[in-house]
């Protein structure tokens, strides 16, 4: 087994993993929520959460939750939820998760069965010093729609098409956001007070429709 230590994110990728090493690893780590796995093909990756990374994630989470609110759409947060799936080999802990369409059929579960229950429909993704397009094959093969990615400078929005995802300006699922303004409502976020910034969010969805 070999592991390559990668700073400053404090990620540590893991070769020739077996699945259920893998497994046995999410189990050993319930009680530590500060940790997050990635698996692809026997390639493993597990990410230490930091403040710096997480506060990203929660501001673009609840842009997601407060035009969801105010378009009068159906919106289902599931976190960082572990999704998998043995017979793909693949596995995976978003920053944050949603489900829209599906949002019915996931109500009151304790755990999501990607054999059976609906993927995500969006993920969102902070990679503040190193991409995550090698993740997005990932998503794809278990049919994520729409992945928001922050990258230390702004927010991008990314498409399924087909099995491989495209840039977009404006959200499928969660319009009218685009990638351009959730970019200044993360940069506002930093200087602003809660209540206010939440005020600003929504009377700029108000203005769009």
């Amino acid at each position: 087994m070999q592991a390559t230590i990668a700073p400053p994110e404090q990620r540590v990728l893991m070769h020739n993993i077996s699945w259920e090493t893998y497994e046995r690893l999410l189990a050993e780590s319930v009680e530590n929520p500060g940790m997050r796995f990635t698996y692809d093909s026997g390639e493993l990756e597990i990410m230490v959460v930091s403040l710096g990374h997480e506060q990203p994630n929660r501001t673009l989470a609840l842009i997601v939750e407060i035009v969801s609110e105010e378009m009068g759409r159906n919106c289902r947060d599931t976190g960082m939820t572990t999704f998998k799936r043995d017979d793909l080999l693949k596995g995976f802990e978003p920053d944050s998760s949603f489900y829209f369409a599906n949002a019915r059929l996931i109500r009151g579960l304790e755990e999501i069965d990607l054999h059976i229950h609906p993927p995500p429909e969006l993920v969102i993704e902070v990679d503040i010093t190193r991409s995550s397009l090698k993740r997005f094959p990932i998503f794809a093969a278990v049919g994520v729609l729409e992945v928001w990615r922050y990258d230390g400078e702004r927010v991008s929005f990314h498409a399924l098409d087909g099995s491989t995802y495209r840039p977009i300006q404006t959200s499928r699922l969660v319009s009218p956001m685009t990638a351009k303004q959730a970019t200044l409502f993360f940069q506002s976020s930093r200087s602003a007070d809660s209540i206010d910034w939440k005020r600003s969010v929504r009377e700029w969805v108000r203005k769009q429709v």
